[in-house]
């Protein structure tokens, strides 16, 4: 196995690794800097559906830290080229933000709470009883449940909170429907995230604070896999689970 440093691409998981809400982690801006630097390539991928990768450039921006919009890619953006690809100028109920709309605007898509083909729900903090009534009914008429990604929780600055599999269940349970899950560690989205960072897999390194998703989406992608203790992980986590990553670190500034 190879040095960290000696790979040519990083794909770098952003909130418990990069950013808490909107404090950057200690390491975060070296590491960056650090990747300038030494000319790799590199790209931010999100199971968060709230912002477009224009919004999370510049939250970076903010933060003191300067990527172009190009190295980020969304699980918003991987619902909706997934859900253009089966059902073209199909039409969706969203439960969201302005990230996951757009996305699905960008492809052809239409709003619809009447008689869509999907119910996509991603991360919100607009989440009341009202959607949820409308997602249960709508997708027992025959719309098809999506989920941007299967992440329960997710980290912010005062501490945990629930995620878009946590707010999704409700509506599974009601309908007797399984959600299909399009973000990590779903391949289809590893595999855009491959082609967009032009890396063969054992030049690729994927960093990442959590288990479930970070960790065994490089596993079954055969890509080595770093697990940062930042997040939502701490240095117990993976012995709770039956794989382990190729490295654990304390941040991405531990990387340069």
């Amino acid at each position: 196995m190879s040095s960290i440093t000696d790979k040519r691409g990083y794909i770098c998981d952003m909130d418990g690794v990069i950013y808490h809400g909107n404090r950057l982690l200690d390491g975060a801006k070296e590491f960056v800097e650090w990747l300038h630097n030494n000319d790799k390539r590199f790209l931010f991928l999100t199971n968060s559906s709230e912002r477009s990768p224009r919004e999370l450039q510049e939250k970076l921006a903010r933060m003191g830290l300067f990527v172009t919009e190009d190295h980020f890619y969304t699980s918003a953006l991987a619902t909706a080229s997934f859900l253009a690809s089966q059902k073209p100028s199909g039409s969706a109920y969203v439960i969201g933000e302005a990230g996951l709309v757009k996305a699905l605007y960008d492809v052809g898509f239409s709003m619809n709470d009447v008689n869509p083909d999907y119910v996509v729900v991603g991360e919100t903090r607009n989440y009341n009883y009202n959607h949820m009534e409308k997602a249960v009914h709508l997708v027992s008429k025959g719309a098809k449940l999506i989920g941007t990604n299967p992440d329960l929780t997710g980290p912010t600055e005062s501490g945990i909170a629930p995620a878009c599999r946590a707010l999704i269940a409700p509506i599974e349970l009601a309908t007797f429907r399984e959600a299909y899950f399009v973000g990590k560690p779903n391949p289809l989205m590893m595999r855009q995230a491959q082609k967009r960072l032009g890396c063969a897999t054992s030049e690729t390194v994927i960093i990442g604070d959590r288990m479930d998703t970070d960790i065994i989406a490089g596993i079954e992608s055969e890509i080595e896999t770093v697990l940062v203790l930042s997040g939502v992980s701490n240095e117990k986590t993976p012995s709770l689970f039956p794989y382990r990553p190729d490295h654990i670190l304390t941040g991405v500034g531990a990387i340069p």
